[in-house]
């Protein structure tokens, strides 16, 4: 954790992508970049043909998506209440490839490697609401050709600035992998926290 402080201070002062490898054993090549103007970071994690990029989304952002979309206050403040990534998924490989959410983890500071919301736990709690709007979120699940990409939000339920690691898994055909991004970092409240 203190490393990926310091290469975030570092990237902050020089504006700079900086590249790191993960010390979880795997191959996976993690990229950090913050933004100049918002101060907000993202992630590009890329390994064994499966890229992976997460965006910090402000609270506010959230909001503003779902409030546009009608959703009753108490829905809107509960999605904002997660750390929410901008995701977007792609295959690298010349093979194809699959993805469930289901079988990542987060992993808290504590240790704990804790379930990720889905898409689908998400649209039968908004359906119980009278809510029918299905967009926004990462599919749970997906197969990919060659190129092939996804995108949508991903839900992380920890309090702001919290920093955790995340463990996703793919295959590529019958071959199943597994990469980390070690020290990611919740959303702040606002911009320049």
């Amino acid at each position: 954790m203190k490393r990926m402080k310091y290469i975030a201070t570092l990237a902050s002062v020089v504006g700079v992508m900086i590249a790191t490898i993960a010390s979880y054993g795997d191959s996976t090549v993690v990229t950090v970049h913050e933004n100049p103007d918002t101060h907000l970071l993202t992630w590009t994690a890329e390994s064994d043909g499966f890229s992976i990029e997460l965006i910090q989304l402000l609270p506010d952002f959230v909001r503003a998506i779902y409030g546009n979309h009608n959703f009753p206050k108490n829905e809107i403040e509960d999605i904002a209440g997660y750390c929410v990534f901008g995701s977007i998924i792609k295959n690298t490989s010349d093979k194809t490839l699959k993805y469930n959410v289901a079988d990542w983890r987060y992993i808290t500071n504590k240790g704990e490697a804790m379930p990720i919301k889905t898409k689908s736990q998400w649209l039968e709690q908004w359906r119980n609401s009278g809510i029918t709007f299905s967009w926004t979120l990462l599919p749970d699940a997906g197969t990919f050709h060659v190129g092939d990409w996804q995108q949508g939000f991903t839900t992380i339920k920890l309090p702001r600035n919290s920093e955790f690691d995340l463990v996703f898994k793919w295959q590529l055909e019958d071959s199943e992998h597994v990469g980390t991004i070690e020290n990611l970092r919740c959303p702040p409240d606002s911009h320049g926290q």
